[in-house]
């Protein structure tokens, strides 16, 4: 269920940027992507992963873009959130793009 969530979630943001930055899909993907992170890891560890001293600034900067966003002011929520999400999954990167670039050794792909 939290990866249906979440996917949906990340649908809905791509489609309200499609749409030039309809407010209501945008924050209707937001709140489908947080929940399907509830889901995903538990609420105790959503809510200390966020609260951890170290990630305030990204949390305050996430959080606030949504409730930016939420005020029909999409563009500004969207660049907030942005920073914010930057600020937060800034660990996570190197394994992502660590994970990238070894889908080069796969053999099929690599002939692509």
């Amino acid at each position: 269920i939290g990866v249906g969530l979440v996917g949906f979630g990340l649908f809905f943001l791509l489609f309200g940027i499609l749409l030039y930055f309809d407010s209501v899909l945008l924050a209707f993907g937001n709140l489908l992507f947080l929940s399907g992170l509830v889901f995903i890891i538990g609420f105790r560890r959503t809510f200390t992963f966020f609260f951890q001293r170290p990630k305030l600034k990204g949390t305050s900067f996430f959080f606030g873009g949504l409730v930016v966003v939420l005020m029909r002011w999409p563009i500004l929520g969207m660049l907030l959130e942005a920073y914010g999400f930057i600020s937060l999954f800034r660990s996570f990167f190197p394994v992502v793009f660590g994970f990238l670039g070894s889908l080069a050794n796969i053999p099929l792909l690599s002939q692509v």
